[in-house]
């Protein structure tokens, strides 16, 4: 559920500093305020109205930005993920959070690597921000000897179309109860996640 935002990016490739600003980087532990921040905004943006209200306020409060904000201050601190930000004016507008698949998402098939998280604001769609920051996430787990690719995506979030677009094949779909209502999501992954490069 943590995959939102690249809707219709299928165009224009950011090229770090010089397209509006754009500047792509692995995340210190510095980055965490504006990490937990975008975290937070990337849900209220992405989620509105694809899920229910009462959920959707619970993982948007300001209770949720403190448990994120400690989240990242933790991973970044112990390495736990790889994480790519996208700075723009200094400011964190978009990021990636990817590592091993983690056994508690089940994800079908042998996929050894997860994209755990990919959020951008809406103010900086459109400009092949999720490509860059996918591949800039597939190019770390390929260094570190990963192979495959996989993710889950709410069903009804545009940006699952940006994953199938890119070659993602669909490879299963779980449901969760949650306040308010079920959610659907679809997992997605690259058997050789190389071609994401």
């Amino acid at each position: 559920m943590e995959r939102a935002a690249e809707q219709g990016a299928e165009g224009r490739q950011p090229s770090g500093d010089v397209l509006t600003g754009l500047h792509l980087r692995p995340a210190t532990p510095a980055d965490a305020p504006g990490l937990a921040a975008m975290h937070v905004a990337g849900w209220a943006e992405t989620y509105r109205g694809l899920m229910p209200t009462t959920f959707l306020a619970q993982m948007t409060s300001p209770a949720m930005h403190e448990r994120r904000a400690a989240h990242w201050e933790r991973t970044l601190a112990e390495r736990l993920e790889t994480v790519t930000v996208a700075e723009q004016g200094g400011r964190v507008v978009a990021f990636t959070g990817a590592g091993a698949t983690r056994p508690h998402t089940v994800i079908p098939g042998d996929y050894d690597a997860e994209l755990y998280t990919l959020y951008a604001l809406k103010r900086v769609h459109g400009l092949g921000l999720g490509r860059a920051l996918l591949r800039a996430s597939a190019a770390a787990l390929h260094a570190q000897g990963y192979a495959g690719l996989a993710l889950w995506v709410l069903d009804v979030n545009p940006s699952r179309a940006f994953y199938t677009h890119l070659g993602g094949a669909e490879l299963g779909r779980k449901t969760e109860e949650v306040p308010g209502g079920v959610l659907t999501e679809v997992a997605l992954g690259w058997r050789d996640l190389r071609v994401l490069l």
